[in-house]
């Protein structure tokens, strides 16, 4: 690759990035501001809101698994510079989203005392974990359309649409949250009920943002209830063979992800809150790495759809450079932030305990995550490869993380701390698959089709 073309490289990487590292922090910073409030509030409403949350960010993951195996197929055919697929794809895309969403929220209606029964032992938990749900559950479909739309316009490098969204969603969330939580003026003190609503009115919020930005700015796409209905049972099939393997990859990381916030519900509330704060500190430290890693997946996947592999494999190794380095840096912001939580928050002393040694394991963690993220869900996702992942999810996952952590809990009776590192064991296991993966090349494959 000549020196223009790597200047050209980063900028474009850089132009992906920066918002979406952006988006990636804003989402951050909502789960955030959720655990200071509410960890303001006392350490059962801080457990009780992370623990119900995981419904919502089970269904986040199907409906991330749904749009990124969308934006596999619209990568490619956006360097193909077919907009008529794109379109169709995208109507596929949200009859599954929007349907998936339904069927979400009616058995949170139905069940949310059954839910907070798996994730908890503690009663009040429990309460306070139902309560949350019948609140934010209306959420669920709302988010349905938004997300989706989101993720097809970033498959298109139109990336800023979606850190403008989500940053006035930030806002509106945190605004909200601090007026019920607290009820501060002639607003009611609601606790986790008031950081439900606060959802609830920050995705409506994205609903109506996204749809103005569909009639008025969008000029490559038009998303209208017509391409919902359109038939294409090429593309369709395209869609359910690329889409299959990434919904489930993203299901069994999340249910799995959910298992071991269980698995350390089951162990206390203490437990539970040290894994809510540590979770978002990991997520805080990964923002860079998560956008560098969708930001190889357009480009990989664009310069596939243009018949580009070689300069696809160029791409890829740019990549890995730059992961590295950024995965270091993420270590380094766990390290940095663990003095600033340990001070802020109000925990008892054996939560706060358990949360100095998981920052700490956390910290060595983040790297490997980093690095595994890019080649999993960027560079082979956007080469076309979307099978590889969901292997390695139910080797690491549930093969080291859940199986070998329930033992360590509940046969073993080990501490804490050490259960947690047990957990931890996924992404080092699968961090020497992906290389020998990524050295093959078989995850360069073009998916689009020549005539639709």
């Amino acid at each position: 690759m000549k020196m223009s073309e790597k200047r050209d490289f980063y900028r474009r990487v850089a132009g992906l990035v920066i918002p979406m590292a952006l988006q990636n922090l804003m989402n951050v910073a909502v789960q955030s501001a959720d655990v200071v409030m509410l960890g303001r509030v006392g350490e059962k409403a801080l457990s009780a809101a992370s623990l119900a949350g995981q419904v919502n960010f089970i269904l986040s993951l199907f409906l991330f698994g749904l749009a990124s195996g969308a934006a596999v197929l619209c990568a490619q055919y956006w360097g193909k510079g077919d907009l008529r697929a794109i379109e169709t794809v995208t109507g596929i895309c949200m009859r599954f989203s929007m349907l998936i969403g339904l069927v979400v929220t009616l058995f949170t209606v139905a069940f949310p005392g059954t839910i907070m029964r798996i994730l908890t032992s503690d009663e009040q938990v429990r309460v306070l974990g139902v309560e949350y749900l019948r609140a934010v559950c209306i959420s669920y479909f709302l988010m349905t359309f938004s997300s989706v739309y989101l993720n097809i316009m970033r498959s298109m490098e139109r990336v800023v649409v979606s850190t403008v969204v989500y940053g006035a969603s930030l806002l509106i969330n945190i605004v909200v949250n601090a007026l019920l939580i607290f009820g501060l003026g002639p607003f009611p003190k609601l606790g986790v009920a008031g950081a439900a609503i606060g959802t609830v009115i920050a995705r409506l919020a994205e609903c109506v943002m996204v749809l103005i930005h569909n009639r008025g700015m969008n000029d490559l796409i038009h998303v209208s209830p017509r391409i919902l209905f359109v038939k294409n049972r090429a593309l369709s099939s395209d869609f359910v063979k690329i889409s299959g393997p990434v919904i489930l990859n993203e299901v069994l990381w999340g249910t799995g992800m959910s298992a071991t916030a269980a698995l350390l519900g089951q162990l206390g509330s203490a437990a539970a809150s040290a894994n809510a704060i540590v979770q978002v500190v990991r997520q805080l430290s990964t923002v860079v790495s998560f956008g560098i890693a969708s930001a190889a997946a357009i480009l990989v996947g664009k310069a596939i759809g243009e018949g580009k592999k070689e300069m696809a494999k160029e791409y890829g190794a740019r990549f890995v450079k730059v992961i590295a380095v950024s995965g270091i840096v993420g270590s380094f912001v766990v390290l940095l932030v663990r003095p600033i939580v340990m001070a802020v928050m109000e925990l008892t002393p054996t939560a706060r305990g358990y949360l100095s040694v998981m920052m700490l394991l956390m910290a060595a963690y983040v790297w490997f995550q980093a690095f595994n993220t890019l080649m999993i869900v960027g560079i082979f996702r956007g080469g076309g490869d979307t099978r590889f992942g969901l292997l390695l999810e139910t080797i690491g996952l549930w093969g080291c993380s859940v199986l070998l952590g329930s033992v360590a809990a509940f046969a073993l009776k080990w501490s804490v701390p050490l259960v947690f590192a047990v957990i931890l064991l996924d992404e080092y296991v699968k961090f020497p698959l992906v290389i020998r993966r990524y050295r093959s090349c078989k995850w360069l494959r073009d998916v689009t089709r020549q005539q639709i």
